[in-house]
């Protein structure tokens, strides 16, 4: 994996979204299901150089940030949710779909449920095949 991701880090460029706090509704537990609770989610997108260096300094020409902040926008007001696991594998299979994107890692966090520990959360990384 180590070759795959210095290959990705050559090749592409790290866009990310960092402790991108929000309030959701999950958690399986029946005190977690009374209301939302903060998640901190951690993005960063890989997209080659030639699918994100602009020529005409365009925001159309990039993966804009707003679209990672949509998808977990999305995908949180849709409702209560039991799982970080579930959360995290839905958004990753919208933000790997974006044609620009080669890979993603993700995670969330909850930091707030346990008082002995910063967090509990989730990371995912995938790697969008090769055709």
């Amino acid at each position: 994996m180590s070759d795959t991701l210095n290959e990705l880090a050559l090749h592409c460029r790290r866009l990310f979204l960092r402790n991108h706090t929000v309030d959701v509704r999950i958690g399986a537990h029946d005190f977690e299901k009374l209301g939302a609770q903060r998640l901190v989610f951690n993005v960063e997108l890989f997209v080659p150089y030639s699918a994100s260096t602009p020529t005409q300094d365009d925001l159309s020409e990039v993966v804009d940030y707003d679209f990672i902040r949509e998808v977990i926008a999305r995908h949180i007001a849709i409702g209560h949710v039991v799982l970080q696991e579930t959360l995290c594998d839905d958004l990753m299979r919208e933000l790997i779909a974006h044609p620009q994107v080669q890979a993603v890692r993700l995670s969330s966090c909850k930091p707030d449920v346990y008082p002995d520990c910063e967090a509990v959360g989730v990371e995912i990384f995938q790697i969008k095949p090769t055709p």
